[in-house]
């Protein structure tokens, strides 16, 4: 990974904010999740949008030019559009890069570490030498905001990264563990979304007449969450022969507190190496990641050299966990 860039939409939303319409409370929220604050795109904002602001410093920071990039690969479960055209066709464009491929991955909050997957494979098989990789969400979009267990948990945002090919080991991508389960598809469901925002994702009905907003199992989901992110941080660290201590940071997917403390407690990791953003930014899903790599970038705690854990666990069910060098 040569750069990490974010993009964080302008509308803070504080937990005080959802009381004025929901039975919630800034102390519910907080004590259950730990979020306190997460930003909301503009209404004429979508997703791409999001995304091409963040793609545009990942690669200034990268160094390289727009045309050095061979091709670029968005994760999201909010696309602007059904099916067509994908967010990374729309992203590419709107950079100026034309006539290289282009597609999108749906694969929930597990999507960055997808994109890793495909990076990796692409560059080490040779076929392409920088890989641009855009998680962009706007997930206010399709929130239920009459469901208190899932409209206070998302937030908005997007994150980007360059990945180029290098001969150097102290700088690669090490490994990628991914996988999944479709016999769990009900814990977390979406729409089928539109690019129109809330007021528009609000007029598209199902079958039975009722608003098609996002859908989680709260309890089953976090149950499954801590059990699958420990095993599968365990299998990847032993796989590798890297202990907990060697990792410079432990980068989760940031969907609750209490999943993240319990997967770190299960692997042992110093608490001091645990990166958290969610209080700041909620659940961004396909964003979360990225957004976090950047925000300890920015902050000037990430070297050149460290090594990073990151783990997810998303509707699919999806998962994963990756090992890799930061060198940006």
């Amino acid at each position: 990974m040569v750069s990490i860039a974010s993009y964080i939409p302008k509308n803070c939303i504080n937990n005080k904010d959802f009381e004025k319409f929901i039975d919630t409370s800034d102390e519910w929220i907080t004590k259950r999740t730990g979020i306190k604050t997460r930003y909301f795109a503009d209404s004429e904002e979508t997703s791409s949008d999001i995304g091409v602001k963040a793609a545009k410093v990942a690669i200034q920071r990268a160094g390289i030019s727009i045309d050095d990039i061979d091709i670029v690969i968005c994760a999201t479960l909010s696309p602007d559009y059904l099916g067509m055209p994908s967010n990374a066709c729309l992203i590419s464009y709107r950079l100026g890069i034309e006539n290289k491929p282009a597609f999108d991955i749906i694969s929930a909050c597990s999507g960055f570490i997808y994109l890793l997957s495909l990076a990796k494979s692409f560059i080490e098989s040779n076929m392409y030498k920088n890989v641009l990789i855009v998680g962009a969400e706007k997930i206010s979009s399709i929130l239920d905001f009459n469901d208190r267990g899932t409209c206070v948990l998302f937030g908005d945002g997007a994150g980007a990264a360059v990945i180029s090919a290098t001969n150097d080991k102290s700088k690669r991508i090490i490994d990628v563990n991914i996988s999944a389960n479709g016999k769990y598809n009900d814990f977390l469901m979406t729409p089928i979304c539109s690019n129109g925002g809330l007021d528009s994702v609000k007029n598209i009905k199902n079958t039975t007449g009722k608003p098609l907003l996002l859908k989680m199992k709260g309890n089953e989901t976090f149950k499954l969450a801590v059990k699958t992110l420990a095993n599968d941080v365990k299998e990847i660290l032993l796989k590798n022969n890297i202990k907990s201590e060697d990792i410079s940071y432990f980068i989760p997917h940031q969907a609750n507190l209490r999943i993240i403390n319990a997967v770190g407690d299960i692997i042992n990791i110093d608490s001091n190496k645990i990166v958290l953003t969610i209080q700041k930014y909620g659940n961004t899903s396909a964003a979360s990641i990225p957004m976090a790599i950047d925000d300890i970038y920015s902050s000037g705690k990430l070297k050149n050299g460290d090594l990073l854990l990151l783990d997810a666990f998303g509707g699919g069910l999806t998962w994963g966990s990756s090992l890799l060098y930061f060198n940006g």
